[in-house]
């Protein structure tokens, strides 16, 4: 069973995530404060976390920030409907994935299990047999490990998956709709800019290693990592 850790004050929801995710695999703990909720998710061992913005003890953003100083476990951010800044500064945060409240609980089960794929190893190859390469940089999917020039790139799980698309396909455009699908495992929804988020990121990272790796933008089209 996953051990999801929920953050979030609304008891109600957290009752009901509860009676709805566990005969679906999940096991769940939850939070009810920013702050007691950033020394439970650095103090023990958490396959995800969904957490929520509006928190009482320390915000959510706040709590993201805490949490990616120390840790590349997944989170999943509860937004309020139309809420962009929030959205966009989870994101930029290092959040994986964020779902606006209100929501379907289908759709959050179906977020977490993407996130919870993206973090298992692809097929049974061995590390070198399944090597990726591109310039300096090297990835080993069946460890989930990036390094470039020999030294690990730390990145969090949805990061590794979108970079793993663009390596495959190096030096082709790679279209949004195929990185949503590869990548986050959900189709493109109008006005969401999650990818632009982790393009963003990996941008920084790649960048600050190796100059020469580059991610193009491909405007009207998508992506393109230069080979």
């Amino acid at each position: 069973m996953a051990k999801i850790l929920i953050i979030d004050d609304d008891e109600e929801l957290g009752e009901m995530l509860s009676e709805y995710l566990q005969p679906e695999g999940f096991l769940l703990s939850t939070s009810l404060r920013g702050d007691e909720g950033v020394t439970r998710a650095l103090g023990e061992s958490w396959d995800a976390i969904i957490l929520d913005i509006m928190l009482p003890g320390m915000n959510g953003i706040d709590v993201l920030k805490h949490i990616r100083r120390d840790s590349l476990v997944p989170i999943l951010m509860l937004t309020a409907k139309g809420d962009d800044i929030d959205r966009i500064l989870g994101l930029e945060m290092g959040a994986d994935d964020y779902l606006p409240k209100p929501f379907n609980p289908r759709e959050l089960v179906a977020r977490l299990r993407a996130i919870l794929r993206r973090q298992q190893p692809a097929g049974n190859q061995s590390d070198e047999s399944g090597e990726l390469t591109c310039r300096s940089l090297v990835i080993r999917p069946t460890a989930r490990k990036v390094t470039i020039n020999d030294l690990p790139l730390e990145l969090t799980s949805t990061e590794f998956s979108v970079l793993r698309v663009l390596v495959e396909q190096a030096g082709m455009v790679v279209s949004k709709e195929d990185l949503y699908e590869s990548a986050l495992g959900r189709a493109l929804s109008p006005y969401d800019r999650s990818i632009d988020m982790h393009i963003s990121h990996l941008r920084r990272k790649l960048s600050g290693r190796d100059p020469s790796l580059i991610i193009h933008t491909i405007r009207g089209s998508g992506y393109q990592l230069e080979k």
